[in-house]
């Protein structure tokens, strides 16, 4: 590894940094906003855990960075109800799920106890869909984030689309070939009028088809019509194409040759059209940001309700000897050092560096959008259900004439509470822990 490689990578990762930093610290600015338009108390606003680097006072609240950059946060005054009585009193119950439950209405009291004893301006006091619309407020930061990233991604530089990258004039005989000779026919890519730079929008029938379909169905179909549908200079073109057979070399999963079992090359016959195959960026219309986001947000949404059995295999990556796959979900430092590696990657251009870490940037904000709204607590969600279960449940008392039943009383959620921040911790420790030992490998 070269000093170049080396300082490229560390440029990479000090994007990712600032990257994630700006991402933390919007989606926090977006709950301070909203606090403070509602009048609630905020004491802190924190990019990080830990003791402060680096921190100042502005007013009320206190701004700081911290070094722990797995999250962030803001503290307002009175997130839990507190006691009736406004002060801490001693535990009657002697159960662990009382103590949490009181425990957490006490450290409530303190607070409120400390910022003055005046709880009109605690955040329990809001009407739910204010403090729904606080808490909401965070991960929406992180949704624009990304659909603002989407955009620059697909409109500014493309989607990368399958493309016909070059063609040659005649079927080579063999993988060896390289040059055609005058006894070799012209290839079925020149009699169909394919060029360098055609878009593939479908081949076969099937629409935006991948590099692996385009080459399926060239090989499965020597002698047999394909229609395929190109872009070329902004217009539509449908071509019919016939492969033809010829020899060609059989590869493993791994991308060597195989061999047959006296050592020699093992080959095949399949069709053959005489072009290769790549993919380029393609600007795409503003109309496809959303789709993309949309898609992404369901990817994300997926990977979370499969997270038990993918964790099960990071586990076994990380102290056995399987490999992590590509989809295999990593920490903030995993995503860090992917974006190191394609900084301090040799022979690849500039634009396509930027897309990559756009894209990670963007699919790490998606992310965190759609696992902060997981209803539960201490997540964004938890309190988003509690205020939703709060306007429906004081609904339901005036409808049947019943007094108003008064704030939802989220400590006695606390047991359950810790239970999720201890499963976060030990998952956020698994996935930091596999990326430094057993890294995903995201480029092949």
């Amino acid at each position: 590894m070269t000093v170049e490689t080396v300082l490229l990578f560390v440029l990479g990762v000090v994007v990712f940094i600032i990257g994630l930093l700006v991402s933390i610290g919007l989606h926090e600015l977006g709950h301070l906003s909203f606090a403070k338009l509602f009048n609630v108390k905020v004491t802190q606003y924190s990019l990080g855990f830990g003791k402060a680097l680096w921190s100042f006072r502005r007013g009320e609240t206190e701004y700081g960075i911290r070094p722990i950059l797995l999250g962030g946060y803001i503290s307002m005054v009175g997130m839990l109800k507190p006691r009736a009585s406004g002060r801490p009193s001693a535990i009657t119950n002697t159960g662990m799920y009382g103590a949490f439950v009181q425990d957490a209405r006490q450290a409530s009291a303190e607070q409120i106890a400390d910022s003055g004893g005046d709880d009109s301006r605690a955040f329990y006091r809001l009407t739910p869909w204010k403090r729904i619309i606080v808490m909401v407020a965070g991960p929406a930061m992180n949704l624009v984030i990304g659909i603002v990233l989407f955009g620059v991604l697909l409109v500014g530089f493309g989607a990368p689309t399958t493309t016909f990258t070059s063609s040659v004039d005649c079927v080579l005989p063999t993988s060896q070939a390289t040059t055609c000779t005058s006894g070799d026919a012209v290839s079925p890519a020149k009699q169909a009028g394919i060029r360098s730079g055609d878009v593939v929008l479908s081949v076969d029938g099937k629409q935006d088809p991948t590099i692996a379909q385009v080459s399926e169905v060239f090989q499965r179909s020597a002698g047999e019509d394909v229609t395929v549908v190109v872009s070329r200079d902004g217009a539509e073109k449908t071509l019919h194409i016939t492969p033809t057979t010829a020899t060609r070399d059989v590869y493993t999963a791994d991308g060597t040759v195989a061999k047959n079992d006296d050592g020699s090359t093992k080959t095949q016959q399949v069709g053959v059209v005489g072009v290769s195959i790549g993919q380029s960026l393609v600007r795409q219309s503003p109309a496809a940001v959303l789709p993309a986001t949309g898609a992404q947000i369901s990817a994300s949404a997926h990977l979370i309700i499969d997270l038990p059995q993918r964790l099960v295999a990071v586990w076994n990556a990380a102290f056995g000897s399987q490999e992590r796959s590509q989809d295999s979900p990593v920490s903030v430092v995993g995503v860090g050092r992917a974006i190191g590696e394609v900084s301090s990657m040799s022979g690849v251009p500039v634009v396509d560096k930027a897309y990559t870490i756009l894209g990670l940037l963007a699919s790490l904000n998606i992310g965190l959008f759609v696992l902060n709204m997981v209803p539960l607590l201490p997540l964004d969600g938890g309190h988003i259900a509690g205020a939703l279960w709060e306007a429906v449940k004081r609904r339901s008392f005036k409808l049947v004439g019943k007094a108003d039943p008064g704030p939802i009383d989220l400590a006695k959620t606390m047991p359950l509470t810790m239970v999720v921040v201890v499963l976060l911790a030990g998952m956020s420790a698994l996935l930091i822990y596999a990326d430094i030992v057993r890294p995903v490998n995201l480029f092949g």
